[in-house]
Parts: structure tokens; sequence; C-alpha cells
């Protein structure tokens, strides 16, 4: 039918702009932390991509949740503005009409959100913290910028360099600051080469001064030499350990979590509930569907900014009261059998009250007004 095409269509070109602007709010706030953490040096430049994709696919779910909330609102909400709805009503159409058009063109993403949720959101959290945690891994020479200051890990020394070669082996006009045992030195040099030797890394800076003075003295020596070599610090990488630390349920797939819930009973609240959030995730996305449809009537006469504030505040508690589930399961004061269902059926309650009150065309709020 010709209003089937034409709804499609357009939930389809409000749906893109709306996951495009949701997304871009949600990398620019990530970004400014990001590059924060580059600014300072925590980690190098070249990863800020990588860290804003694996962020992004963390809120992917939440955000396509959100997209198909907002893309039935704001679509219908336009229909009823520019009384187009009234056409399509006045031809014999009814608004539960809508609803199987609406459902074919958010079921597919609706099993997105749940693959996300169920998969690879948890994935790309794990791979997140495995990769910051190869970054500090890193050895000092190879997380320095050229042109800013670095410290070491061991908060003794600073390191500036001012070129490197695509290789990363060699280094040009480097200074180093170092502070032990009551001595400071300073050490310049105008080149410097990576060595490798006996499982240890060792930078060799040649043809340089060092200069050394005891703290809160004015005295200092210096020293003229051909080769200095300088140890680079590393730590060894705990990949196998991310996700499984307190708190990083998150990291851990699903599978993993319903195998470990079963063998440990302790253990087994806090795990099958963070499971339960991940299921109702593509669950409440079907439930707000028909929340939108309801919500999404106007006046022509008035503005539509009161019903999208009033449905954005339901999606909030809506997001909101599952994580309180979640940690009410977590913490043993929910059974696990109930589960998220009393939650849910509370919403499928509440959307079917709405779409029978729009369906008989009555006021979803009643009016206490005396005639």
């Amino acid at each position: 039918m010709l209003f089937r095409s034409t709804l499609t269509k357009e939930l389809f070109t409000t749906a893109i702009s709306t996951i495009l602007i949701l997304s871009g709010v949600v990398l620019a706030q990530r970004a400014v932390y990001i590059f924060r953490l580059a600014a300072r040096g925590i980690i190098p430049n070249d990863t800020i991509e990588t860290v804003l994709v694996f962020n992004l696919l963390k809120h992917m779910p939440l955000l396509l949740s959100l997209t198909i909330f907002l893309t039935i609102l704001v679509t219908l909400s336009r229909l009823y503005k520019d009384s187009e709805m009234i056409i399509w009503f006045s031809s014999g159409l009814s608004l539960k009409k809508f609803i199987p058009p609406i459902l074919n063109f958010c079921f597919p993403i609706v099993i997105l959100i749940g693959v996300l949720s169920l998969v690879i959101s948890p994935w790309a959290i794990q791979k997140a913290e495995e990769y910051k945690s190869g970054l500090k891994s890193r050895d000092e020479i190879s997380t320095l910028m050229p042109g800013s200051f670095k410290e070491s890990k061991s908060d003794n020394r600073i390191f500036y360099i001012e070129g490197l070669d695509e290789f990363g082996k060699k280094v040009k006009n480097i200074f180093v600051q170092t502070s032990e045992k009551n001595k400071i030195g300073v050490i310049v040099s105008n080149e410097g080469e990576r060595i490798s030797k006996e499982d240890a890394d060792y930078i060799v800076l040649k043809k340089g001064k060092r200069y050394e003075s005891i703290k809160d003295s004015n005295k200092f020596s210096s020293t003229y030499f051909d080769e200095y070599g300088i140890l680079i610090e590393k730590e060894t990488p705990k990949l196998l350990s991310v996700g499984a630390s307190a708190g990083m349920f998150e990291a851990i797939p699903t599978m993993d979590l319903i195998k470990i819930a079963i063998k440990d009973k302790n253990l087994r609240s806090k795990y099958l509930s963070e499971v339960m959030l991940r299921i109702s995730q593509p669950i409440s996305s079907l439930i707000l569907i028909f929340i939108a449809i309801a919500l999404s009537y106007v006046n022509p006469r008035v503005g539509r900014s009161l019903n999208i504030i009033a449905a954005l505040l339901i999606f909030i508690i809506y997001q909101n009261l599952m994580g309180v589930f979640q940690s009410l399961i977590g913490t043993g004061k929910v059974p696990i059998i109930f589960g998220f269902w009393p939650l849910h059926i509370i919403f499928i309650i509440f959307a079917l009250w709405l779409i029978r009150k729009r369906t008989n065309n009555k006021p979803l709020i009643p009016s206490f007004q005396k005639r």
C-alpha cells in the first residue's frame, strides 16, 4: 500500500539522521576525554581512533534503542502536525494499521540490538580493556611523542625527544631528567639509538653531556660521554585477567557469564543479573516501540515539544529502572527467577493502555474540569 512505502521511507530517513546525530554526540563526548589522555601522554595519538570505535560499539545497543524510539516519535508526530494522519484516518485507516509496517521496519534493528548487547558490546569492552593494558605494557620510548615531555612509569625520569625515525629506533635531540638518591641529573644528547641486550632494552645516547647536582645545592658536576646507556622500563602485560576483575562483568562474554554462574553459586546472582540486562535491551526496545506510537500524537495547533519531552522521560526512567533491577538482582534483593519480567510487564501493560486510549481517540490524561 501507498502509506506503507511512504511510512517506511520516512522512518528510514529519520533513523539514519538520528543515529548519525546520536553517534556524533557520543563520539564528541568521549573524544574530549580521550584527547585529554593523549595530551597527557597516557595513550599514543595513533590509538585515538581505535579507542573511539570500541567506545562507540559499547554504547551502540542503547543508541539504537533510542534511535528507533525517537524515529517513530518524530515521524508520527510530523504526520499529526501536518494533518497527514487525519487524511489517512479519513480514508479508513486506524492507528493499529500503522503498527505492522513500523514493526517490520524496527524488527531487524531490534535483532541487531540483541546481537550487539549479547555478543559485540562485551567483545568491544574486552578488547578495549586489553588494548589499554597493552598500551600500559609498552616501553617508555614507544609512548613518547616528538615534541612532548613524558614521565617514566617509576616517576623518577622525564623524557623529551625532538624526533624519531620511521622505525622508532633512532632518536634526535633527546633530553632526560633523572631524580634518585637525593640527586638530580640532566642528560642531553644530539642523537641516540635503541638496542636490545640480554632480554632488556636500552637507549644509547651518543656524544652528549650529563649534569648532576644535589638537591637544594648550587653545586653541580658535568661529564662528557661518547656513549651513555639508559635502561628502558617495561611492564608485563596482563591481558588474560582483563574482564575478570571485580566490576568488569560487562567485558565477559555472555556464554562465559552463564557457565560461571552455573558453577559458582556465590557469583550466580551478579553474573546472571548482567545476562538478564543484556537480554532486556532488545526486549525493552520492542516495548518502547508501542509506547512511542501512542505518545506520538500531536495537536496540529499546538507544538510537539511536550510529547517528545514526556516520551524521553519515560525512556530514561525505563533504562534507569533496568539498572536498578540489575543491582537488586545482583545483591539478592530480587529473586533470580523473577528477573526483569516485573518491570517489563508493567511497561507492556502501560504500552497497551496507551495504544487503547489512542485508538479510541481518548485523552491520555483525563480531564477533571466540571461541566
